[in-house]
């Protein structure tokens, strides 16, 4: 009858069986990347991703709270120079054979660039070990050059924002003088000692267990190395063991040379300067990596 289903017989079912099956052609397969493969290291001899992500993390730390990192530091930075310039009044004081306000200027950008480099990375680190995160940077797949890199050109930027709004405002300080005289000195000097405090906020950040060990550190010894380097006065004016202690006073070797690139006088030596600077960034450097290598203070 017409609408039922026709019933298949044996000899129909034994042909329907017996028909070769027609295979479907297979999906391409599509090839995984090299570094699926086992054997195939992901991260080459530098992890350049890691390395940028907590060099990022850094500068958003910092930025996260600019008023307080940037701004601060600037503001009390530019009550120094109004001070002496109300205290001085009018006066004709020279230092160098330049203004004693173009002197000073150089001098306070630098030393504001060195106390908030020291600051942020021992900030950094001490505020990890406290909270407990610090072990968020030791697992990751970086090695100890590679924080050291991160965290120290994290300290160098902010070091680098500091002196550009201090600088700037001084720009429109009547009676001081900021112009560039040579700008690889501002550079070379500015950033070598941004990284020489930023080497030593690591150490700092490493040994202490409490801010106050911090707090010692930077009113004991980062202060009163700036304060006595150079900043308001000239070295010449300094008689015996004094100016001879000056002369073993990094701090001094970076004020020195940065304010040279402003107003071309050197009150030391030039190349001196230059070579103690390296030959101490390379053993902070030294100390900085082998604590990180192998875990001082931060594995027990």
């Amino acid at each position: 009858m017409r609408g039922m289903a026709t019933a298949t017989t044996p000899t129909q079912m034994h042909d329907q069986l017996a028909k070769p099956s027609v295979a479907k052609p297979a999906a391409p397969v599509h090839s995984e990347p090299a570094h699926s493969e086992p054997g195939v290291p992901i991260i080459g001899r530098i992890n350049w991703p890691g390395l940028r992500t907590l060099y990022v993390k850094e500068v958003r730390r910092f930025f996260k709270v600019q008023l307080q990192t940037v701004w601060a530091p600037a503001i009390t930075t530019l009550l120094f120079l109004a001070i002496f310039t109300v205290a001085l009044g009018r006066g004709n004081l020279t230092v160098l054979g330049v203004p004693f306000n173009s002197f000073l200027a150089p001098g306070l950008i630098v030393m504001a660039m060195m106390q908030n480099s020291f600051a942020n990375t021992s900030s950094s680190i001490l505020i990890g070990k406290v909270q407990g995160t610090i072990v968020d940077i030791l697992m990751p797949p970086l090695s100890p050059g590679e924080l050291l890199v991160s965290f120290v050109a994290g300290a160098v930027t902010r070091a680098w924002l500091v002196g550009l709004a201090v600088w700037g405002a001084m720009v429109l300080w009547p009676g001081v003088s900021v112009a560039i005289h040579n700008p690889l000195a501002v550079v070379f000097y500015g950033t070598m000692g941004a990284v020489m405090l930023g080497l030593l906020g690591v150490i700092t950040g490493l040994w202490a267990d409490k801010f106050d060990h911090a707090a010692a550190v930077t009113n004991f010894v980062v202060q009163p190395l700036s304060l006595l380097s150079g900043t308001f006065y000239s070295i010449d004016r300094l008689a015996g063991v004094w100016n001879t202690a000056s002369h073993f006073n990094p701090f001094f070797y970076v004020i020195d040379g940065f304010r040279s690139g402003f107003i071309g006088i050197h009150d030391g030596p030039v190349i001196g300067g230059a070579i103690a600077l390296a030959l101490i960034n390379t053993a902070l450097w030294t100390l900085c990596y082998w604590a990180l290598r192998t875990g001082w203070r931060t594995r027990q």
